[in-house]
């Protein structure tokens, strides 16, 4: 019997059958690294997914040909996205923005455009969400410090309009939400070219640089310090009250950006890792078991969240502290 041995070089490409591989190789092939999400959900299927995301065919074809109904995620920092998640409203509208005749994350976004002067930025690739909202994809800016963010929260744009960024992820279209018990697709609404952040956009999602030094700069704050442990303090009710608060679809990326925020103040022993895991596990109790919304999720996603808070370490001194503590009141 003749053995055929066919070299990686000359082996005919895998075919690609199923709507989600179909999915994963069509992100892949823009440059987007990939990872499987759980089955109709925004999940990581995976441990280590930042790490592990890829754009290589055949680790794709074998991922999704053994977890066929896996979900697509992009993981936005490898790709050097910025992705604008825009939702639409359910329930009441805030006040502030009702009277602007706000009902959805994009109106949020186009008013705010139309402040800054600039065009509403609408022309790039953008994606329909099955519930109603959208993801507008865009490229970060080379040497851009761009995090995640939460609607108004922190540096945020405003009411709906999340960001995803370097150390998030986005579920790439092709991929299927349960809606009222029917799966529903995330479709391709926008097939542009993916556009640069507008400038303006940058700037207001830019954390604010530390104020200029004095001519004899303070030194940095002892752990000791009254004023660090009342700022850490405020810090971290803060964002607990964030996590306890989150709602459904949001507490993934809440989670992340509460844990990303107290990582940065680990540099010089402010607080723990072990104790910001805690408070935020605490704070996180409430959302446990509903909606798939599970102990392993919420512990990956505060680790995830303070490495990514840990690349920016917070510098603050006596007397940045107790301004930042002062516009807090």
């Amino acid at each position: 019997m003749t053995t055929i041995v066919t070299s990686a070089a000359t082996a005919p490409p895998r075919p690609v059958t199923g709507r989600l591989l179909r999915a994963a190789m069509e992100a892949a092939e823009r440059g987007w690294p990939v990872f499987p999400l759980v089955p109709r959900g925004k999940k990581p299927a995976i441990e280590r997914w930042q790490q592990r995301a890829t754009c290589d065919p055949d680790r794709i074809h074998r991922w999704w040909t053994r977890y066929p109904r896996c979900n697509v995620g992009i993981s936005c920092g490898a790709a050097g996205l910025l992705v604008l998640d825009l939702d639409a409203a359910h329930g009441r509208v805030p006040e502030q923005w009702a009277r602007h005749g706000v009902t959805h994350g994009r109106d949020v976004l186009r008013l705010l455009a139309q402040l800054a002067g600039e065009p509403d930025p609408v022309d790039t690739f953008t994606v329909a969400t099955p519930r109603g909202g959208e993801h507008r994809y865009f490229h970060r800016p080379p040497g851009s410090r761009l995090r995640s963010t939460v609607g108004a929260r922190g540096r945020g744009l405003g009411w709906h309009v999340d960001t995803r960024g370097p150390g998030a992820l986005v579920t790439a279209p092709g991929s299927l939400a349960t809606v009222h018990g029917v799966p529903v697709p995330y479709t391709l609404s926008g097939d542009l070219p993916v556009a640069i952040l507008p400038s303006w956009l940058v700037t207001a999602l830019t954390p604010l640089p530390p104020p200029p030094p004095d001519a004899a700069p303070p030194s940095p704050l002892p752990a000791t310090s009254r004023r660090v442990t009342a700022y850490v303090q405020a810090a971290l009710d803060a964002e607990c009250r964030n996590v306890a608060t989150a709602t459904e679809g949001h507490r993934h990326i809440t989670v992340f950006a509460a844990a990303a925020a107290l990582g940065e103040l680990l540099g010089n022993g402010w607080i723990s890792a072990a104790a910001i895991t805690q408070h935020l596990t605490d704070a996180a109790r409430r959302h446990l078991g509903v909606a798939g919304f599970d102990q392993a999720e919420l512990s990956r996603t505060i680790r995830d969240g303070i490495a990514a808070g840990r690349e920016h370490p917070r510098v603050l001194t006596d007397r940045t502290a107790l301004g930042r503590s002062r516009a807090r009141v």
